[in-house]
């Protein structure tokens, strides 16, 4: 007799072994129909497995459907495989290497003796709608290696045979088999390739074999599958929409940076870029100032000795930059931590002083490898909002709901209203006590409790000396952004020395808590300038107004009004060129300007300005002292939108 528990808690009796398949057949022919695959635990393990997996003991089962996270990733396994398939149909010379599930879809490499067109992209997405639409079963087989090896070395997939090699032990391998393609995986899969209804392949780009320049370059295509059409088509549209973002683009059209081939990963930054950089500087020194930091700088670079210390030289050398000076070997710092934790051991610290904080608007850099750059969000040189806290235990849960609650404030300033709260707790490999990690974890948890906030646990994703809250964004076209974040440390102290004196006279380390809320300000930018699509708020904007004259007789007044406005502090253009007012207009407009103040006699003759808002919204004629009051509210309130109060009324 097999018991199945399922998720509700109900019981299901079986008189012999049975499958995945028939549970789901024994409670309904819809949920049978539905299944693509299930997830059976059994003495505390639990995995993943076909619907053909058959059940001989007791165990938990969940039933898995599109309706749960995990079936999508079934299906964009199975159709990563289904890729393979065609691709094989169509050219029988390729050999297929690896094809893994990532985020929003999937991909595969392939060795071919020439490039894929995008003709051949159409012609292979036609191919998977047809071998889908013959719904052929696919079934899982277990091999013996040597078996395999052969069978793949014989078909002229020398990759295939090259990875069975690889793999430790002498068990046999599982193989799946649909149609006549068999393919290397240890699953699990769905049912039939008729599940698999709705996808579409991206883009084809280079892949070296196993992530190595010295391997042959593999040509890797790129899908998406979805559970329906309509989220795939909203996928699709919000790709659509991510590219019209872009910030690379943005930039270019706003004259805001650049990027040259001199500089990899760095940025050149023009004024008005600069100038957005100085205002979300400035917000975060007001931060700093008004929540008990005290703003540090530590040196650039620094003695590999310390690098060694940290555990850096040994587990980060690749990443960093280094130079030499008179027999010396220095580290261009990657991070700020270090630096923070000797200017905390300049000077002995009673117990009173805790928790202490300190701010850095630190530069650092870290030789990333050029492939993986990206704009302004993957860079070489970035600046961190970094902080570090130096505290005792008995204040940890205190000083990070405290955080927590100021990080949602910055957020929602910024115009991020979404936040999304992960808790990495303890890996395997670790250091510190049981009891000293469940302080930690239990801290952290309380401290998003404690802020009404819900989250979600990633069980052994922490760092090895200690748990960490991670904060990610949703902007405004339903991307997510990891951000934020604050980790506990235990061990750098240590491994540096600090020291506080306690209430016992006795010198104990403190704990450090790593924190950071807009993490690298390069990549933060990039961020709000897609978010807003370069529209930004006024207090944020480059250029808060233009003011633009109608006529050559109006142009003494416009600047007169610029330099009013310039007095009190806001930035401002004006334009006085002899070109159509319709021509000014539309040209600041594409600059996206919060706001276009047009002059001419009559507002000249009524020492006023005729005002126009972003979007062509026309807010009317009104006294100079008017807009300055409406544009001072603007920036006072942050308003996300761009939007006035008479705009939104």
């Amino acid at each position: 007799m097999v018991t199945i528990t399922l998720p509700d808690g109900s019981q299901r009796q079986y008189p012999e072994p049975v499958t995945v398949a028939e549970v789901a057949q024994s409670i309904g022919a819809g949920l049978a129909r539905a299944a693509l695959g299930g997830r059976v635990s059994l003495a505390g393990q639990s995995k993943l497995v076909d619907t053909t997996h058959r059940i001989e003991h007791d165990t938990q089962l969940a039933i898995i459907t599109t309706k749960d996270a995990e079936g999508l990733d079934l299906i964009r396994h199975s159709t990563a495989h289904l890729l393979a398939y065609a691709v094989k149909a169509l050219f029988p010379d390729a050999q297929v290497t690896i094809g893994p599930v990532i985020e929003n879809g999937f991909y595969y490499d392939f060795s071919y003796k020439r490039p894929f067109t995008p003709d051949d992209l159409i012609a292979i997405e036609k191919k998977m709608a047809e071998l889908a639409k013959k719904d052929e079963v696919v079934t899982r087989e277990e091999w013996l290696r040597d078996e395999a090896v052969a069978y793949f070395k014989g078909i002229g997939e020398t990759y295939k045979a090259e990875i069975i090699g690889a793999i430790p032990g002498n068990e046999p391998i599982s193989l799946y088999r649909e149609g006549n393609f068999i393919d290397l995986c240890r699953g699990p899969h769905v049912p039939s390739t008729g599940k698999l209804k709705v996808f579409k392949l991206m883009k084809v780009a280079g892949a070296y074999w196993r992530g190595d320049s010295n391997n042959e370059m593999l040509q890797r295509i790129y899908g998406t599958a979805w559970a329906t059409k309509e989220e795939q088509d909203a996928y699709l549209h919000m790709l659509e929409e991510a590219e019209r973002r872009d910030h690379r683009k943005i930039g270019r059209d706003l004259d805001l940076f650049h990027f040259q081939e001199e500089g990899p990963g760095l940025i050149f930054w023009h004024p008005k870029g600069w100038t957005i950089w100085q205002q979300v500087e400035q917000y975060m020194r007001a931060v700093y100032r008004d929540n008990g930091y005290q703003e540090v700088k530590a040196p650039q670079i620094l003695d590999i000795s310390l690098w060694k210390k940290t555990g850096h030289w040994d587990n980060y050398r690749e990443n960093m930059f280094t130079t030499e000076s008179e027999n010396r070997v220095y580290g261009l710092k990657p991070m700020n931590c270090p630096g923070h934790v000797q200017i905390f051991n300049s000077g002995l610290h009673s117990y009173r002083d805790l928790p202490l904080r300190y701010g850095e608007f630190g530069q650092c850099h870290r030789n990333e490898p050029s492939g993986s750059l990206h704009g302004m969000m993957r860079v070489r040189g970035f600046t961190q909002d970094d902080g570090h806290i130096f505290c005792t235990e008995d204040q940890l849960q205190d000083e990070c709901a405290d955080f927590t609650a100021l990080l949602q404030k910055v957020y929602a300033d910024f115009g991020f209203h979404e936040v999304l709260y992960k808790v990495a707790t303890r890996p395997e490999k670790r250091i510190g006590s049981d009891e000293v990690w469940d302080k930690a974890e239990t801290a952290l948890m309380e401290s998003l409790r404690r802020t009404g906030c819900a989250f979600e646990v990633s069980p052994g994703e922490g760092a090895f000396y200690g748990p960490k809250i991670e904060y990610t964004l949703k902007d405004a076209i339903g991307r997510h952004w990891q951000c934020g974040t604050i980790q506990v440390d235990f061990s750098m102290p240590q491994r540096l020395g600090a020291e506080f004196v306690d209430a016992s006279d006795q010198r104990r380390a403190p704990v450090m808590l790593h924190r950071a809320i807009l993490g690298s300000f390069e990549r933060f930018i990039g961020m709000l300038i897609e978010n807003h699509s370069g529209a930004m708020p006024a207090w944020l904007a480059p250029v808060q107004a233009v003011i633009c004259c109608i006529s050559e007789p109006t142009a003494d007044y416009a600047a007169e009004i610029a330099q009013s406005l310039k007095k009190q502090g806001f930035r401002v253009e004006s334009d006085l060129r002899s070109e159509k007012i319709n021509y000014k207009i539309r040209e600041h407009s594409l600059q996206k300007v919060p706001y276009i103040l047009v002059v001419g006699d009559k507002e000249r003759q009524a020492g006023a300005v005729a005002v126009r808002g972003r979007g062509g919204v026309e807010l009317g004629v009104m006294p100079l002292a008017q807009f300055s009051a409406l544009l001072s509210e603007d920036v006072a309130l942050r308003r996300n939108s761009g939007l006035t109060v008479s705009q939104s009324a």
